[in-house]
């Protein structure tokens, strides 16, 4: 059993991108399939998919690569288990000069930051995507 599996998640990403996969398989869990689903609305993967089994469902990430460079170029784990960070609405920074997203999960679900200060609402600050 893994102890951070947004962690995990990241780190997987990371790894197969290195090594130019084409997909990455993992356990699902709700969190990861709303990063997942963050992550293809704004653009940084083709796609991804559930596969539902016991004990526990799989998901599997289609990373998008554009004329051979991976759509990712940077996945930073901000909040960690043993150092969880927040930010209000108003600290939310731009990252990477808006070319990038912060990931944050907010009362009202998982949230860019762009879409954070939009509905005024901070959270725990998961991972920055660039």
């Amino acid at each position: 059993m893994v102890n951070d599996p947004i962690g995990d998640f990241l780190t997987r990403l990371r790894n197969a991108i290195q090594r130019k996969h084409e997909e990455v398989r993992l356990p699902s869990t709700r969190m990861i399939e709303g990063i997942a689903a963050i992550l293809k609305r704004e653009g940084f993967i083709n796609d991804y998919q559930i596969i539902e089994q016991k004990p526990q469902n799989e998901i599997v990430i289609f990373l998008k690569y554009v004329n051979g460079v991976s759509a990712i170029t940077e996945l930073e784990r901000v909040s960690k288990p043993g150092i969880r960070r927040y930010r209000g609405y108003r600290e939310i920074k731009p990252i990477k000069s808006g070319m990038g997203i912060a990931i944050f999960s907010t009362p009202r679900g998982l949230k860019t930051g762009e879409e954070a200060i939009k509905e005024k609402v901070g959270g725990e600050y998961i991972c920055n995507v660039a």
